[in-house]
């Protein structure tokens, strides 16, 4: 790669991260405006999230742990958009692979502990995994639409868990859709007691170095940067495009599952229907949000694990929303979709600064 082309590259980069920056920014401001037309206090309400998730021990443990599972799909998200796929089916590639962890977890015994949640880690990998190369196939092959074939396979793959969990793998007497428990070898430690924060997170931790150094350090990552960056171009170096797009596709897919087997093994302790909040679309702000770096994926997760968990906390004492954490992810997602919007508001800021700024002194 020459110096001019790798000086690009940061640049680029440069502008991404202080695109996110701002995009964080307008957010929270937007945030706090409709907070404040729907009859709250938004710097009360700020004060208060922000205090809880970040104020006492179990706050910031709570923070901690619903960053967890939104920094496997953000991960997954980020990953697929390096080549340009729009990897919209990551909570169905979660549901997958929470399924797989609590076969292995509940049904796969007289293991180590050692052997036994690697195991269920790799299962849901895999099966995460598999949903994805499906995807990866029909593009390649059909010239699928993979945001299409995405959302529909969620559909497919959490209705089918579902069935599962109410049907063959309902354990008798239960009054909810779920699997038999995980055995006690197959699950994660608490890093704090009465909490749900898990040795998962350090496993996110792992994923976001070892992506980085796939993606920055290897002839891998040289072949995903070029095929994002210029289909073209990368045809006519010889790289294998469709290769690239089956093995980032299904990678991103079987990071998803990761995050399943996360709150199997670790929260719930078996499969649950329904037991995804929208982790799997909570992904794409957070990808969007880290400018696709798994680096800053491990940042904007954390980032919106505070906001949630602020604002569980408050829900149980006021009457404030949840639903506010969803419109900042949306407004997110919206602000980095649009740099030119953030260019324009800033441009204005500037305008109006000049206007309203110290007059020139007149010389006598």
């Amino acid at each position: 790669m020459s110096k001019r082309s790798d000086s690009a590259i940061k640049i680029e980069r440069k502008n991404a991260a202080v695109n996110s920056v701002f995009a964080l920014i307008f957010s929270l401001l937007l945030g706090m405006i409709f907070i404040g037309i729907s009859g709250y206090s938004p710097i009360e309400s700020y004060k208060a999230i922000f205090g809880v998730s970040l104020g006492t021990v179990k706050g910031f443990a709570l923070s901690l742990s619903q960053a967890t599972p939104i920094m496997f799909t953000g991960f997954s998200f980020a990953l697929a958009y390096r080549v340009r796929m729009i990897n919209t089916g990551a909570e169905g590639q979660l549901y997958a692979g929470a399924m797989a962890a609590a076969l292995v977890g509940a049904y796969v015994t007289n293991l180590p502990s050692i052997v036994h949640i690697p195991l269920a880690f790799a299962a849901a990998f895999i099966a995460g995994g598999l949903i994805a190369l499906i995807v990866a196939l029909a593009k390649i092959y059909f010239s699928a639409n993979e945001i299409i074939m995405t959302l529909m396979l969620n559909e497919i793959v959490i209705l089918f868990t579902s069935y599962l969990a109410n049907g063959p793998l309902k354990p008798a007497g239960s009054g909810v859709g779920q699997t038999e428990r995980i055995a006690e070898s197959a699950k994660l430690m608490k890093l704090i007691p009465q909490t749900q924060l898990t040795t998962a997170i350090f496993l996110g931790i792992i994923v976001a170095f070892v992506l980085q150094f796939l993606l920055t350090k290897t002839v891998f990552g040289y072949e995903v940067h070029v095929t994002g960056l210029n289909l073209r171009a990368a045809q006519v170096a010889g790289i294998n495009v469709s290769r690239t797009y089956l093995i980032t596709f299904a990678l991103s897919g079987a990071i998803a599952g990761l995050g399943g087997a996360a709150m199997v093994l670790g929260v719930n302790y078996r499969f649950i229907e329904g037991f995804s909040s929208g982790y799997g679309f909570s992904g794409i702000s957070i990808a969007a949000l880290a400018a696709y770096s798994p680096l800053g994926v491990i940042l904007s997760a954390f980032l919106i694990g505070v906001l949630k968990a602020g604002t569980i906390t408050l829900s149980r004492t006021t009457s404030i929303p949840v639903e506010f954490v969803d419109v900042i992810q949306v407004l997110v997602i919206i602000f980095v979709a649009a740099p030119e919007l953030i260019r324009l508001i800033l441009d204005n800021i500037e305008k109006i600064k000049n206007k309203f700024g110290k007059p020139e002194k007149v010389r006598r």
